[in-house]
């Protein structure tokens, strides 16, 4: 039987890269343009994939609306193989549900065109999750088209004692940690080994000489696989003449223009038994860690932060709303919100939230942030509004201003919740702005406490009264301009349940209570409750100690700074360079806040740093010398930089909480905090892609890289048998094990794109204001930290407050929503159902073992499903399995 040779036409389409998106877009335009004129007057020719994005074809209709009739008709023929994701995605860079939004949304896109390509299309991902097999399974999705986290090293090597990131095969098994397996494919000569096939016979020739024997050195099968395109390709014009000539040329080959359908089907079928298996997350460890990309994690570092804070208002805060809000409304605005997920996944290309583009890409995706955000917002607005309209306050006194608290985390959770109370309001037909200003600030203050349905008081903190302008937005009317008064109340609420909420009232009392206990003491140098003393040391670093194992943790807090002579995608630090700590510069001590409730210490460190790389950078950057061969050094001209941090201590938390603002004036530069633990062991644990992701602390043999970044999304930790330590964050994605040192980048800043020429980014340097939300928290046994990672990821997701009327109403002023229990599971969506008419919960086992999980809401029946929202099992278990991912239904009785 002859040699099969597949050539699959294609276009890798970075929406945005080296130049603006539109620069890009026009080039697509002109793509779809000469595509569509070949499919209609080239009868030979097979087809062509689209990249796996169905975005593509929003883009291109909006410019050619007209040509919509003959897009379907392709995609009917067979022609234009589409799907199955809307983008593609850097998968460790947005939230485990965004991967499932990238994926749920791009199905139905694909099949309100026709059939999607069944295939898990990662051609240029930065690193791909281990959680791939698992999540492919759970979308009907059998096989996975990879380039980057596995070394191919084909016949002629061996496979090395310690190697488990390495595979003789382009082809291969991929296993998630849960076990789960797929067909994984590895574009091991790039998915450009097939691109501009000559039509001429002595080049096609030298072409196919070289070019099968690069695909035959990695070949489990007699099924070859030819990409027939590469970045912003042209499509081949003249692709069926080539492959006609290819043909003629070796006849021991059959040469056919195909899809990944065909080939897929064909070389699964004739599989070697030998063929290897990869396991977890492929991060091209077995590299010389040069080109993991993981630095792209701390590229930008504002777009991170933007997309975390998107991500939670989408995820957490507005569909969990939505979905309460639906047994009021018998609606749910699922259009709303499939606007809002498409404009934020829109950032979510890899050279988009890696940040590793030039200036104009990053500019054009900050509104996309701030219009997601806005959907998001809203909806969670419409959604409170008809839930406190349903609230019922009668157990409150008449006079009493009801207010109402939600926790829309997953999991039960305490802390100071900031709330807006109005006391009064004039509006605008009273009078003029300026009169009814000065009249509310004139009026007698009051005092006042919070009180629960029982009458009860409830530990508050509440702000002198203030007056400020204010409007409402009536459903039926024109809108309501005013003047109000308000305190900002700040309520300490303890161990309220996931998805549920308490109504408590604003009341006149005679005298404000006050507590003589605080959190601050020792004039500012120290802060204490009942979980965690906080000593801040003469060097400006803390010492931690925790009171339920009695360890202290010292040097903590650290700030480190060194040069980055490198790029948007790699991290270098100048040879010689020498790290400047924060330690050894004075710092100065103030007292925020200090009550009983919550203490709050800022200190100020300002460090003297280079004002930026020496001229030589520059001259490397124009000469595009590799960034591994580079020998700028930072310059001698030194700049005031200073840190100021916010060090909080609430009395009911674990975590200690800190915010670090600094006003950068520096350039080719990086900054992290440094966390030492004193716990030395071989393995560390991150949260990744519904995934506590365990990892190795030291690199592989092959590694040269004298850094080893890692992603991470809500946390890191260290651990051993009897105590560990947790660093949690807001949207600082990057973190490097060092010793026993957790190191958290804050901010790096470089002045180029990098890659394949020479692209300035100035906007990448950084400067200007930035703050930084991060924490740490301790814990005893290893059993004990499932509820640190629970705390990190729910820290990041704002409470909801809303005032309410003293009314009547259906709903009971304090219940529970929907009752998740695990003590390993960490859940990451509730939402409804596209599909069918029922609530979606999902959730993840963070543990490597089985535990109980349950899951509770009166009056519906369960049903296991599947990330499409696709009924698989009619009883889910009391138990979850190890590393699962589990999507439950749950529909009305």
């Amino acid at each position: 039987m002859k040699k099969q040779v597949y050539i699959i036409s294609h276009s890798h389409w970075d929406r945005e890269w080296y130049m603006p998106y539109e620069q890009h877009h026009m080039r697509l335009v002109e793509l779809m343009d000469d595509l569509l004129e070949l499919i209609e007057t080239d009868p030979e020719f097979h087809s062509f994939h689209l990249d796996g994005q169905t975005i593509i074809l929003d883009d291109y209709l909006e410019v050619r609306p007209e040509k919509r009739a003959l897009i379907q008709k392709a995609i009917q023929q067979g022609k234009l193989q589409i799907g199955p994701f809307y983008i593609l995605q850097d998968d460790f860079l947005i939230s485990a549900e965004s991967n499932t939004r990238n994926m749920l949304i791009g199905m139905a896109e694909s099949k309100k065109w026709g059939t999607p390509v069944m295939l898990g299309y990662f051609p240029d991902t930065f690193g791909n999750m281990g959680q791939t097999p698992q999540m492919m399974l759970q979308a009907n999705l059998e096989s996975a088209a990879f380039g980057r986290g596995v070394k191919p090293i084909g016949f002629d090597n061996e496979v090395l004692p310690d190697d488990q990131f390495t595979s003789q095969y382009s082809e291969m098994h991929w296993e998630g940690p849960d076990g789960s397996r797929i067909f994984g494919l590895l574009f091991a000569n790039w998915y450009s080994n097939g691109n501009e096939i000559p039509a001429e016979k002595t080049a096609a020739k030298a072409f196919w000489d070289q070019k099968l024997a690069d695909v035959e050195k990695f070949g489990a099968t007699n099924h070859y696989l030819m990409m027939n395109g590469v970045d912003h390709q042209p499509v081949q014009k003249d692709i069926t003449a080539a492959i006609r000539l290819a043909n003629e040329l070796y006849p021991e080959y059959e040469f056919k223009h195909a899809s990944f359908t065909e080939y897929l089907a064909a070389v699964q079928e004739d599989l070697p038994a030998d063929l290897g298996t990869i396991t977890g997350e492929l991060t091209s460890q077995e590299t010389d860690g040069w080109y993991t990309l993981a630095n792209t994690a701390s590229a930008r570092v504002y777009l991170k932060q933007w997309n975390t804070r998107v991500s939670r208002q989408l995820e957490n805060v507005a569909e969990p709303l939505a979905t309460m809000a639906y047994d009021l409304t018998q609606t749910y605005p699922h259009d709303i919100l499939d606007f809002g997920w498409k404009t934020l996944m829109q950032n979510h290309p890899h050279d988009s939230i890696c940040g590793c583009s030039v200036d104009e890409v990053h500019r054009e995706m900050m509104p996309r942030f701030e219009k997601a955000n806005e959907i998001g917002k809203y909806v969670a607005e419409e959604a409170l509004r008809h839930l406190t309209a349903a609230i019922d306050t009668t157990r409150f006194p008449e006079a009493s201003r009801p207010f109402v608290i939600f926790n829309t985390a997953g999991t039960a959770r305490s802390g100071l919740v900031s709330v807006t109370v109005e006391l009064a309001r004039k509006t605008f037909k009273e009078g003029l702005p300026s009169k009814l200003y000065h009249e509310l600030k004139q009026a007698p203050k009051g005092s006042y406490q919070v009180i629960d349905a029982n009458g009860h008081q409830v530990e508050a903190l509440i702000s002198e009264e203030e007056v400020l302008f204010d409007y409402e937005l009536p459903k039926d009317a024109f809108r309501i301009p005013f003047m109000k008064r308000f305190v900002t109340v700040q309520v300490a609420v303890k161990d309220m349940a996931e998805f549920s909420w308490q109504t408590l009232a604003l009341v006149e009392t005679d005298a404000a209570s006050s507590s003589e206990q605080t959190i601050v003491k020792e004039n500012g140098r120290q802060l204490v409750n009942d979980h965690v003393t906080v000593n801040i040391a003469d060097n400006g670093s803390l010492a931690v100690t925790d009171h339920q194992t009695g360890d202290t943790f010292e040097n903590l807090l650290v700030f480190e700074n060194v040069g980055d002579i490198a790029n948007e995608y790699i991290f270098k630090q100048p040879e010689g360079d020498q790290a400047i700590l924060s330690t050894t510069f004075p710092h100065q001590i103030k007292v925020i806040e200090n009550n009983d409730l919550v203490g709050v210490v800022e200190i100020s460190q300002t460090m003297m740093i280079p004002s930026a790389a020496d001229e030589q950078l520059a001259e490397e950057q124009k000469a595009v010398v590799d960034f591994r061969f580079r020998k700028a050094k930072r310059n001698q001209d030194l700049v005031p930089f200073t840190l100021t941090t916010q060090v909080r201590l609430e009395r009911d938390s674990r975590r200690v909480a800190f915010q670090t603002t600094v006003n950068n004036q520096s350039k080719d530069h990086r900054l992290r905090a440094l966390f030492p633990t004193g716990i030395n062991v071989d393995f560390h644990e991150a949260d990744s892609i519904y995934e506590v992701v365990k990892r190795p602390n030291k690199v592989s043999s092959h590694w040269e890289n004298p850094t080893n970044p890692q992603h991470q999304h809500a946390f890191v930790n260290l651990h051993d048998g009897q105590k560990g330590v947790t660093v949690s964050n807001f949207g600082l994605n990057e973190y490097e094990i060092v010793d026993d040192t957790i190191c958290l980048t804050l901010l790096r800043c470089t002045g180029e794109l990098g890659d394949w020429g020479y692209f300035p980014t100035p906007e990448a340097q950084c400067l200007g204001e930035h703050t930084f939300d991060y924490g740490i928290a301790f814990h005893g046994a290893p059993e004990e930290r499932y509820e640190t990672y629970k705390q990190a990821q729910a820290a990041q997701i704002p409470w909801t407050t809303a005032q309410v009327t003293h009314q009547k109403g259906t709903m009971q002023a304090t219940a529970q929503y929907l009752n998740a229990k695990g003590e390993t599971t960490a859940i990451t969506a509730l939402k409804r159902s596209h599909y069918q008419d029922q609530i979606v919960l999902r959730g993840y086992n963070m543990a490597d073992q089985e535990t109980a999980f349950t899951v509770q809401k009166d009056n519906t029946k369960q049903a296991i499903l599947n990330l499409l929202e696709e009924t698989i099992d009619m009883m889910p278990a009391d138990v979850i399995k190890p590393y699962e991912i589990r999507t439950i239904g749950l529909k009305e009785d």
